[in-house]
């Protein structure tokens, strides 16, 4: 009983009393609250808690203002009425204390680590944090991702190594001084306090934050890339996505060769997914799927303009060939080594609706006029599917 109620309060009034908008947490991440309230609330609960101490623990951090010192400690408030104890968030039990955090946003974790070293270290667990990943980006971040993550810690390393060769020597140290003395006093709070929460940089926390405040770019595929441009629709192309919190969307950059990156932004997250296959842009994905594919199946084909450019995935449909009748009693399509790929957002009389391809020896096929297609993916999930029919265009394409 005391646990749910531990649990239960504690997450009512972390979650709407003490923290500030996620924008404001590198500013300021300390918690805050009413000391009138939390007193009410605290004298109502010793009168139900039956003198549990650590129920007594637990209220005395919530009728506390937790203020850090110069050396990251909690400084401790006595509550009135506790027979001249003091106890804090620390003195829970292991268990609770876990559920309690546990049931904390992300923010609300980055602004609990700030309060003292014991808690930092303990809102930093990758367990904690991989929920969080899981649950915000465990969607749109997939193997390349992840790659792109190691990378991006791989040359963070190599910025300290650098930065501390710079430090050596008499001129380094002249460097470090200056830079010291150059900085107004305003900034010596802020250092400290990153200074406390700095994080192992291959930590899941500060994957999530740098995914979070945009930092770090990672690949992903963009449906109807350049706002829907017609020369786009029903199509997903790879990009460098970084996320925008202030507008809660992406920023795409799509590379070409030869060219200035394309720059789109404002992009939804509904026009946003993982790379469907573990495979670059520029590379011909292997079909294994030729052999099962007839008429109805929904799929996917690589699909690119000449050979210079990358491959975007495009949406269509097994269609039946010309000589069968279209009857599923009768049809034999599936049987035939030609198969054919239809558009049906283009008009019939388009050269976009439809090309033909063969199952035994498929490579890949095309000209200059007509573009070049590629690999096949066989949609077999329907929320995928469904994915593609939401984005269908208002008209037909020509």
């Amino acid at each position: 009983m005391l646990l749910f109620l531990i649990s239960c309060f504690s997450v009512i009034l972390v979650s709407k009393s003490f923290f500030r908008p996620f924008g404001t947490w590198k500013r300021d991440m300390r918690m805050q609250a009413s000391p009138w309230f939390l007193g009410e609330v605290s004298r109502f609960l010793i009168s139900w808690s039956a003198r549990s101490k650590a129920a007594r623990g637990f209220l005395h951090f919530l009728t506390s203002s937790l203020k850090k010192n110069g050396n990251g400690k909690a400084e401790n408030v006595m509550v009135e009425g506790l027979e001249g104890e003091e106890y804090t968030l620390l003195d829970l039990p292991d268990l609770a204390l876990e559920c309690i955090l546990e049931r904390l946003s992300p923010f609300q974790l980055c602004s609990m680590a700030a309060v003292c070293r014991s808690l930092s270290e303990r809102c930093s667990s990758d367990h904690l944090w991989e929920k969080h990943m899981k649950q915000k980006w465990g969607r749109l971040v997939g193997n390349a991702a992840y790659q792109q993550w190691q990378c991006y810690i791989a040359s963070r390393n190599r910025a300290k190594l650098q930065e501390s060769k710079r430090g050596k020597g008499l001129l380094g140290y002249f460097s470090i001084f200056s830079d010291k003395m150059w900085n107004n006093r305003s900034r010596e709070n802020e250092i400290v306090t990153e200074q406390r929460n700095s994080l192992p940089v291959d930590s899941v926390k500060a994957w999530y934050l740098a995914i979070e405040t945009g930092k770090l770019r990672f690949p992903a595929q963009v449906y109807n890339r350049e706002n829907g441009q017609v020369g786009f629709m029903l199509s997903c192309y790879d990009a460098e996505l970084s996320y925008d919190s202030s507008t809660d969307t992406f920023i795409a950059r799509y590379s070409a060769p030869g060219r200035r990156p394309t720059i789109e932004d404002n992009i939804e997250w509904n026009r946003i997914r993982a790379p469907a296959v573990d495979v670059p842009a520029h590379v011909l994905h292997v079909s294994d799927c030729l052999h099962d594919l007839k008429p109805g199946d929904h799929i996917e084909v690589q699909w690119r303009r000449n050979r210079d450019f990358p491959y975007g995935w495009w949406y269509g449909v097994v269609g039946h060939l010309e000589s069968c009748t279209g009857q599923e009693s009768h049809c034999q399509c599936h049987l035939n080594d030609s198969v054919v790929l239809e558009f049906k957002q283009y008009a019939p009389s388009s050269r976009w609706r439809q090309t033909i391809v063969n199952r035994r020896d498929h490579r890949e096929v095309g000209n200059g006029a007509d573009g070049f297609y590629g690999g096949i993916r066989k949609l077999c999930n329907e929320n995928e599917i469904s994915t593609w029919k939401s984005l269908w265009p208002t008209s037909t394409l020509e």
